[in-house]
């Protein structure tokens, strides 16, 4: 199985898939392709294609496949080299709009000029690569001696290479996410509020709630990570069940104003516990 991941660039890299595909046609590749397509929307008969799952999920698919065809992105690079993969990296170039720059180049070089990875920088040599890939006998990596990589990444980092939205666009998108909820969440309870006593009301709002944000989540994200969807979501009930008391019977707030400052907070608090699971 050859494994394509693309990363979390805010750029497409379509160029590449079409290379690959035409392969594919050509029966040049006739192994399964999956793609880890990221920001780029791609269609093909020849390939299995999703945007993003999770890390876990992206590393089980990197220990199974045979090769790892990938962007100049340092942390793909290292994902196949950490498994001992076969990798085939390409740059993602500025004057196809694909990056901000031509980093990726430089990144590219220093991984093959140590005989890490394999060099795709002719896509028209693709299919030849694919066919002597068997003859390829990668330098075993070491991550503690490799200090070029952190060297790398720091040049990136400093120079602004990675941009914004690729750097916070799990926060942001579990943000907006997270509004969308809350505000379903809030009208729900206002529709119940005198229907029901204030726990049910909270319960069921929030049992339908999170119905919607795991449809939402297969949506957007395609694939997810259901123990963290199910901790996050009974820690963020729990926490809600607690505050809607301490608001309402000690600070003696009206039960509407109560309650979005509750979702207000809980939302908050879930945006970091999600990131303390995943730094976890």
């Amino acid at each position: 199985m050859i494994l394509v991941t693309l990363g979390t660039q805010d750029k497409e890299f379509t160029r590449l898939l079409k290379a690959i595909d035409k392969a594919i046609d050509e029966k040049k590749i006739k192994d399964k392709v999956i793609v880890q397509a990221g920001f780029t929307k791609y269609k093909s008969k020849n390939m299995e294609i999703f945007d993003y799952i999770s890390s876990t999920e992206l590393e089980k698919l990197v220990k199974e496949c045979d090769i790892l065809i990938t962007h100049g992105g340092v942390g793909s690079i290292l994902m196949g080299l950490n498994n001992n993969k076969k990798v085939i990296a390409a740059a993602r170039l500025s004057k196809y709009g694909e990056h901000t720059n031509d980093h990726q180049i430089q990144i590219i070089k220093e991984f093959k000029n140590r005989g890490y990875i394999i060099e795709l920088d002719d896509f028209n040599k693709l299919s030849d690569i694919i066919k002597n890939i068997k003859s390829f006998k990668p330098t075993k990596y070491k991550s503690n001696n490799d200090n070029f990589v952190n060297n790398i990444e720091k040049y990136i980092e400093e120079d602004s290479h990675i941009s914004w939205y690729n750097k916070y666009r799990e926060l942001v998108s579990n943000g907006y996410k997270g509004i969308i909820v809350s505000l379903i969440n809030l009208v729900l309870f206002y529709l119940l509020k005198d229907k029901l006593s204030i726990f049910y009301n909270i319960l069921i709002s929030y049992i339908i709630t999170i119905g919607i944000s795991f449809i939402l989540n297969l949506i957007i994200d395609i694939k997810y990570n259901i123990k963290k969807f199910i901790i996050v979501n009974i820690i963020s009930l729990i926490l809600e069940i607690l505050l809607i008391i301490l608001f309402i019977n000690i600070f003696n707030l009206e039960l509407i104003l109560s309650m979005s400052i509750v979702i207000l907070i809980v939302l908050i608090l879930s945006l970091v516990i999600n990131k303390i699971y995943k730094e976890n």
